[in-house]
């Protein structure tokens, strides 16, 4: 049998529960692949508990988005793609699980140099990362505030605009500050003052700006600092973009994302895995657990801690 991590109401982590199914066949134009490890991501807890709208629950619902694996077997008119190739998956539904169907368009080859715990870690922060970035149409000479810098996301923007020889500065505590300096951003400590903090590290001007941590402090320098607000987004605070004439992508974004922002977000994932394999970019990951340790892993996600989750079965 396959098990599924699922929940069948709306609530905290006990409502995980793992679910024994026959395992999955591949129909036309899909892949059968064996989980070996499962991303994590906050988004996860936030459907699980209600907090991001999901519609009604009227049969039990899986988790994960994020994982990587083995191809077991392919449906017909599927090429590139045979049993033993490994695989990183993004943008799939129930990974949390031994065995996922997906289509290829929601897997991209993992090279042997990407263990399949960094692999389930690229998805979601890569792509929101990349995304957000090409968005707001971020380049070399720009100079980028990040808030939130030392979180997968935070990471994943500080390694794409480093390598775009873009400056960037990045909020920390000072505990992790050394991680956002490694990964080749300038860290800054968030408190009051930020704002100075940041004009005495870039006097030349701060052209772009990324909320990621969602507090009044972040929007408050943002808007402070970049003299364009169509180059400030947040990923946090949604509901508030219009009004403050800035952008929102994911985060309670009233708008759905547009199908050029869709299509960098795929993009995103090869690119990364590409880099990861190159030894150009690392993904830190803080706790490896059984897939049935789903439930604590939720815990640890929402309490917050230092690096990537990741479930394997």
């Amino acid at each position: 049998m396959a098990i599924a991590i699922t929940y069948s109401a709306f609530g905290g982590p006990e409502v995980l529960v793992a679910t024994d199914l026959t395992p999955p066949a591949p129909d036309a134009g899909e892949l059968a692949v064996r989980v070996e490890a499962a991303g994590v991501n906050p988004l996860d807890h936030k459907l699980r508990s209600g907090a991001r709208a999901s519609g009604e629950i009227t049969a039990p619902r899986r988790v994960g988005s994020d994982g990587a694996g083995v191809v077991t077997a392919v449906g017909a008119g599927v090429e590139g793609y045979r049993p033993g190739d490994a695989v990183v998956i993004f943008g799939a539904a129930g990974v949390y699980a031994t065995d996922v169907v997906v289509t290829p368009a929601q897997v991209t080859p993992r090279p042997p140099q990407v263990p399949a715990a960094v692999g389930a870690a690229v998805g979601i922060p890569f792509a929101t990362a990349y995304q957000t970035l090409r968005s707001l149409a971020v380049t070399a000479g720009d100079t980028l505030l990040v808030h939130g810098g030392s979180g997968a996301v935070g990471q994943a923007v500080i390694q794409f605009s480093a390598l775009w020889g873009v400056t960037v500065i990045a909020t920390t505590s000072d505990r992790r500050a050394d991680r956002a300096r490694a990964l080749g951003a300038l860290p800054v400590a968030y408190g009051p003052g930020l704002a100075d903090r940041v004009r005495a590290l870039a006097p030349q001007g701060v052209t772009a700006a990324i909320d990621i941590a969602g507090t009044d402090e972040a929007i408050g320098a943002s808007l402070d600092l970049v003299a364009d607000r169509r180059r400030i987004a947040t990923l946090v605070r949604g509901k508030d973009a219009d009004a403050l004439g800035i952008r929102a992508f994911l985060g309670g974004s009233p708008r759905p994302l547009g199908p050029q922002e869709q299509a960098w977000r795929a993009e995103a994932v090869p690119v990364a895995v590409n880099l990861l394999a190159a030894g150009r970019f690392s993904v830190e990951i803080g706790r490896e657990l059984p897939l049935t340790d789903a439930a604590e892993a939720h815990r640890l996600v929402e309490a917050g801690v230092d690096g990537k989750v990741v479930l394997v079965p």
